[in-house]
Formats: structure tokens, C-alpha cells, sequence
């Protein structure tokens, strides 16, 4: 009976420990949830937001940045006019990295004068 204890308690740690390893062996992982690649906009305030799990390092197109306790991030930045790549990239503690990109376009509205004039 205490042999048969043990071989259950032995096979739960080892289960409990290759559960809590998968963090170690997935690596960092992203999502982008906005924008969405290939969407256009036209304002010059462009929020980036998402989750990266399992990072020590965060950077969106080279600019630092933060996760909450859950993983999320958030990080505004002012694309010029054009099609423009946006880059987020982690990195974890033991060295592993992995970047996800979308493209969008900003669309330039410019207004069209009138002569009032005429």
C-alpha cells in the first residue's frame, strides 16, 4: 500500500513539473490584436495592443515596451502616411526571440480648398 502511495505521489510531481516546464519550452510568444494586418486608417494616433506571454524584454517597431501582470500591452504611436510595417518583438530570459509584424496603411486626407471668390 505505501509502495503504490509512492509511485502515485512520485508520477504527480513529475506531471506537476512537466506542466509548469511548458512555459520554459514554448519560448515567448505573441499576439497582435490591433491593428489588424492590411487594415488602412487615417488618424496619426495609432494604438498598438495585444499579449506576450513567457518574455523578459518587449519592443514595438524598437521602442520599449510594457506588459501588465497579465501580459497585455498597449503602446500608441504616430505612423507617417503610407503603408507602414509595425514590428513587435520580445525576447525571454534565456535569450529566445520571436517578432510578429502586420501592415497597414495610413491614409493622408488632405482637405480641398475652396474659392470662394469666384
Amino acid at each position: 500500500m505505501s509502495r503504490l502511495f509512492l509511485i502515485v505521489l512520485v508520477l504527480v510531481v513529475i506531471g506537476y513539473g512537466s506542466f509548469e516546464a511548458r512555459r520554459i519550452i514554448e519560448g515567448p510568444t505573441i499576439t497582435i490584436l490591433t491593428p489588424v494586418d492590411g487594415s488602412a486608417t487615417s488618424t496619426n494616433a495609432l494604438l498598438i495592443s495585444g499579449t506576450a506571454q513567457n518574455i523578459s524584454f518587449l519592443t514595438i517597431n524598437d521602442k520599449l515596451a510594457y506588459t501588465d501582470r497579465a501580459g497585455n500591452f498597449a503602446l500608441t504611436i504616430s505612423p507617417p502616411p503610407g503603408l507602414a510595417v509595425v514590428t513587435v518583438a520580445a525576447r525571454d530570459r534565456f535569450g529566445r526571440s520571436t517578432r510578429k509584424s502586420v501592415l497597414i496603411t495610413v491614409l493622408n486626407y488632405c482637405p480641398v480648398p475652396t474659392d470662394r471668390t469666384a
